[in-house]
């Protein structure tokens, strides 16, 4: 795609390459947006519903919006392949506003948790479809540089938004800064009419449970995609750990809640650097080659952070934290997205319900892992040291199984020929579809 997304069949003007990219970076935004707004706001939450100032119940607004993003995205997957990209699109938003305005006008936390989970439940619509419509409209390395140019947009969130989000609180309440995030949604909203649709209509697939049985296999009996969908739930459980307990611990351990915004949003922008590199080092050292030299730097890098921990007891110096912490989230911008581009590289047939899957498993499993850690925090830094350097082993380890040299075949011929063969038996009409045996029509080999 050089410099124009594929026009609309209703013969709109196309999109350029820059806003195509600007709007499927507001739909990965929004989800981390939801968040990161919050992040400052916690310690007035805590007030305003009567809680310790050291309580990490609030915690759980991360855990709950995480896990409704993780049990949604299946939904949109499937009915994606039928229906299209844009209308579920459209669905997750409204959903996505009907869960921002429950916060605005929630009365107590356990209101306001489940709030958080409808508000997830649509934030995931947007970012399962953004993965979508970029596998439909690339391929390989040029769509590993495309998800870099747009996660690098998408990073501008965390860098910021914790700033509006404090200001917000300050000028307004907590309450304000959900607010704030329902509008950011409903201009997105607007503007998405411009997208186009990007999947054709020759490659929509009727609702049946059958197709979507065999289309869930295809994905689950891939190695590379299962390896790899692991890995990124490991490395996605950390670092939601590392969101969720961010603003207790600058706030307690490193006594620097005035300036917790500042310091998250610049971790975040060593996060947005990474993923603009990433879509060089993609292009000048090819995909397997740089996931296997990042993930050894980011085993270095996890020992060493553990190491800290442990020698100064878990109270290092600032500085120290900040260098290390650097570290680990730079390696992890690459990490994320090329882990995520070679996982789908084998489902080209199966792109939405692939996408929703990976999404699925990788977000729902590391929302309880997150949780999990959070639940160890001591007043140190320590847990959460530990946790990153036993995320990178583990992720070294699931890398290795994966065997990732392998990604340039495609799903086997026989599987997708078998996927057909379901598809069209599904799409018969009357009762002699439901008769057709998948295995009598088998091709031969």
């Amino acid at each position: 795609m050089a410099g124009q997304v594929t026009v609309a069949t209703d013969g709109r003007r196309s999109l350029g390459r820059v806003e195509f990219i600007t709007i499927l970076a507001l739909m990965m935004s929004i989800t981390a947006l939801s968040v990161d707004l919050m992040l400052p706001a916690l310690g007035a939450i805590r007030e305003d519903f009567g809680l310790a100032p050291d309580s990490t119940a609030v915690a759980g607004l991360v855990t709950t919006y995480i896990l409704g993003v993780s049990l949604s995205q299946l939904v949109y997957g499937v009915l994606s392949d039928r229906y299209g990209r844009k209308p579920l699109i459209y669905a997750g938003l409204f959903v996505y506003l009907l869960g921002a305005l429950a916060s605005v006008l929630a009365p107590s936390l356990g209101f306001l948790l489940l709030a958080r989970f409808v508000w997830g439940l649509g934030a995931a619509g947007p970012r399962v479809l953004t993965l979508s419509v970029v596998r439909d409209t690339h391929e390989g390395s040029e769509m590993a540089r495309l998800m870099s140019f747009i996660l690098a947009v998408f990073i501008l969130a965390p860098v910021v938004a914790p700033t509006i989000g404090a200001f917000l609180t300050d000028w307004i309440s907590w309450r304000g800064a959900f607010a704030f995030a329902g509008v950011i949604a409903l201009v997105l909203a607007v503007w998405a009419i411009r997208l186009p649709e990007t999947l054709k209509p020759e490659n929509r697939r009727d609702v049946h449970l059958r197709s979507i049985i065999e289309s869930a296999r295809i994905v689950l009996t891939n190695r590379v995609t299962v390896m790899l969908t692991l890995a990124l739930t490991v490395l996605f459980g950390a670092f939601l750990s590392y969101i969720a307990s961010s603003e207790i611990i600058f706030t307690e351990v490193f006594d620097e809640g005035e300036r917790f915004p500042l310091i998250f949003g610049g971790v975040a922008a060593v996060l947005g650097v990474g993923m603009l590199a990433n879509s060089w080092a993609v292009g000048r050292f090819g995909l397997t080659r740089l996931i296997k030299m990042v993930m050894m730097a980011y085993v270095a890098a996890g020992t060493a952070f553990a190491v800290l921990g442990v020698a100064t007891q878990g109270t290092p110096p600032l500085w120290a934290f900040l260098v290390s912490l650097s570290a680990i989230v730079l390696f992890q911008s690459f990490l994320i997205p090329n882990l995520n581009t070679v996982a789908m590289v084998p489902m080209g047939k199966v792109a939405g319900i692939a996408s929703a899957i990976i999404g699925t498993v990788s977000t729902g499993l590391a929302a309880i892992v997150g949780a999990l850690i959070d639940q160890t925090f001591d007043g140190t830094i320590l847990p959460l040291s530990l946790a990153f350097a036993a995320a990178a082993w583990v992720t070294f380890g699931l890398v290795r199984a994966a065997r990732i040299e392998t990604v340039d075949h495609p799903v086997r011929p026989r599987e997708t020929e078998r996927l057909d063969v379901v598809l069209r038996s599904a799409n018969l009409a009357g009762e002699e579809a439901s008769d057709i045996d998948v295995a009598d029509h088998e091709p031969s080999g």
